[in-house]
């Protein structure tokens, strides 16, 4: 027999589940705690576009518990739409299934692989099937099914299928048995997974619950579902040759012009009557006769004619007050800033590039900055020396915005950069969706963000350098001025003098103080004001007092406090200005004498001089 011929013999196709059965570690699923950890992010990041999509507040719960040293069973569940019975198995059980592929806009799952991965990895190692329930409304069944993968066929096998009770109005839940293990204490943990995602996501709740039993929960700070994207047409700078050809074969229009107003987003009348002309095409040519020759001109044509690009309703941002909120919610820190950049686009495809950075509080001070990067709301825990945004980074002289860096590495401080990409087609370095590619488009984009927020970041430390030189300069003064004024007190036979004015004159501060004198039966009260500086300030002045006070001018604003009531103006001064504010108390001299020290809010301690700052 002809060699060939034998050859031939053992050749056969392979289905995509047999491909992943082999080379799963393609997917993430290598070691054992990040087999976990792809198998969470796969079932979270399902739950939570499924949310998302049906303007529902995700509320979702997931369970690890541990068979053995190196197996566990991981339960997720959703408030979700649910899924009807009819599509369960191949959600789950058949991978590129899916409802997002073909769909231009942003959502977190895009190639119909990922909880479908994790089933077939659960049945690999364990060789049980996996446990799905699901329920659309609080009036319908529940469904419950038992699946596995037919790896050879790339279809599900139903194992059970039944109708069971079950507690939720409505949602899916998802059983797995696999081999692998729940690490702590690490960046790449389920944990800091789920840390990440509530910062991204602050409009859900995610409840875990460890091996161990214990829970943590991470509450939503915000009501709002984000605004949904919406779906648009594939744009004409992003389309390649082949596909071109594709979609002119198979098209249902039986003329060009149309054919390119209805296929592609930006392209109007004038638009495709302007692609034709400049391709040498009859617009009332039929698509599906179009030679390769003259798809080769029309797809140049597209690259040549001015094409508006494509709309950003299909992007839905976090939001700078968002991203804020979510940082403020998993961190303690004393400053942050944030930037959402304008959209842009790359390959035809839109995309906004978002960066936030926090600095302070109980953050490391002698360690790297910690990134936080994200792709579609996503955590991206691993391959991140890998990534776009951390060469981004690196890149940056974060010398020149106040932070310490070793060469062109990471900068080292008390710092958290974070760094979101959202896109219609993140271009992601492999299958497994941890890293984002070098694309000049998106790597510029994240720089000039990145350096937005550092320049906010310097201008920050470089006020508290200034505050820290006038709190030396304030302590020094403090230290002498007393004794010279005992000093000159003493030689003079006088009482010593009272330094805090003259304190707030050499400081150049804002200096308060309260007069109390005899008014018949009760008292006056002055609290003089003058602005030492150069500058204009804005504050607030509390007074807060267990006794009613009389014929106030000006009028402040009264604010109950328990037993007491807090009288509250509004202070504006400009540079050299002095304001009084003048009351009366039915109170003796004596007893006015302790009034408690008045209270100055939202400006910086070291302007002040006379009252205690206190700022919330």
């Amino acid at each position: 027999m002809v060699i060939a011929e034998e050859l031939a013999k053992k050749q056969k196709a392979i289905s995509i589940a047999e491909f992943f059965e082999k080379n799963r570690q393609i997917l993430g699923f290598d070691s054992s705690p990040r087999c976990l950890l792809t198998s969470v992010k796969e079932a979270v990041d399902n739950a939570l576009d499924a949310c998302e999509e049906s303007s529902i507040l995700p509320d979702i719960f997931l369970k690890i518990e541990s068979k053995s040293k190196d197996s566990v069973t991981l339960i997720v569940e959703d408030n979700g739409p649910g899924i009807v019975k009819e599509q369960i198995p191949r959600v789950f059980a058949k991978l590129l299934y899916g409802s997002r592929f073909h769909s231009v806009k942003q959502s977190r799952g895009q190639q119909g692989i990922g909880i479908s991965a994790a089933v077939l990895y659960s049945q690999l190692t364990s060789g049980r099937p996996a446990k799905i329930v699901s329920k659309i409304d609080k009036n319908a069944p529940a469904h419950y099914f038992e699946l596995l993968i037919n790896t050879q066929t790339n279809e599900p096998e139903i194992i059970a299928d039944k109708i069971i009770e079950w507690d939720r109005l409505r949602g899916t839940r998802i059983e797995l048995e696999m081999a692998a293990s729940y690490v702590k204490g690490r960046r790449q943990s389920v944990y800091e997974y789920l840390k990440d995602t509530a910062i991204v996501n602050p409009h859900a709740r995610i409840t875990l619950i460890e091996p161990d039993n214990n829970q943590i929960i991470f509450e939503r700070v915000t009501d709002r579902v984000p605004v949904q994207a919406t779906e648009i047409l594939p744009h004409p700078h992003g389309i390649e040759l082949g596909i071109l050809m594709k979609m002119l074969r198979y098209t249902e229009r039986d003329k060009l012009a149309p054919f390119l107003r209805y296929s592609f987003s930006r392209i109007g009348l004038q638009t495709a009557s302007d692609i034709c002309k400049r391709s040498g095409l009859d617009p009332e040519k039929d698509p599906r006769e179009v030679t390769l020759d003259e798809a080769k001109r029309l797809h140049e044509a597209f690259k040549t004619v001015k094409i508006s690009a494509p709309p950003t309703d299909c992007l839905s941002p976090i939001t700078e007050e968002l991203i804020r909120k979510g940082l403020e919610k998993e961190h303690t820190i004393d400053f942050i800033e944030t930037t959402t950049r304008p959209a842009s686009v790359h390959n035809g495809h839109p995309f906004q590039v978002e960066a936030g950075i926090a600095y302070g509080g109980n953050l490391p001070k002698e360690e790297k900055v910690e990134i936080l990067r994200f792709a579609n709301r996503v955590p991206l825990l691993y391959q991140q020396g890998a990534c776009a945004v951390t060469h981004a980074v690196e890149g940056i002289k974060w010398k020149a915005y106040s932070l310490d860096q070793p060469g062109n590495s990471i900068p080292v401080g008390p710092a958290i950069i974070l760094v979101h990409v959202a896109s219609t087609h993140i271009p992601f370095t492999s299958e497994a969706k941890e890293a984002i590619a070098d694309v000049p488009e998106i790597a510029q984009e994240i720089e000039l963000a990145l350096k937005e927020v550092g320049r906010r970041l310097k201008l920050y430390l470089s006020r508290q350098d200034k505050m820290e030189l006038r709190r030396e300069k304030e302590e020094i003064i403090q230290k002498i001025l007393p004794l010279i004024a005992k000093k000159v007190g003493e030689i003079l036979d006088r009482p010593t003098p009272d330094i805090m004015p003259v304190v707030a004159k050499i400081m150049g501060n804002v200096f308060i103080q309260r007069h109390v004198s005899q008014n018949g039966k009760g008292c006056e009260v002055q609290i003089r004001i003058k602005n030492h500086s150069e500058a204009v300030r804005h504050f607030s002045l509390h007074e807060t007092l267990p006794y009613s006070i009389k014929d106030p001018s000006p009028e402040p604003k009264i604010i109950p406090i328990g037993k007491q009531t807090d009288h509250l103006w509004k202070i504006s001064l400009k540079p050299q200005e002095e304001k009084a504010i003048i009351y009366n108390l039915d109170i003796k001299l004596e007893e006015a004498s302790k009034l408690p020290q008045l209270i100055a809010e939202q400006i910086d301690e070291e302007l002040i001089t006379g009252a205690k700052v206190v700022n919330v």
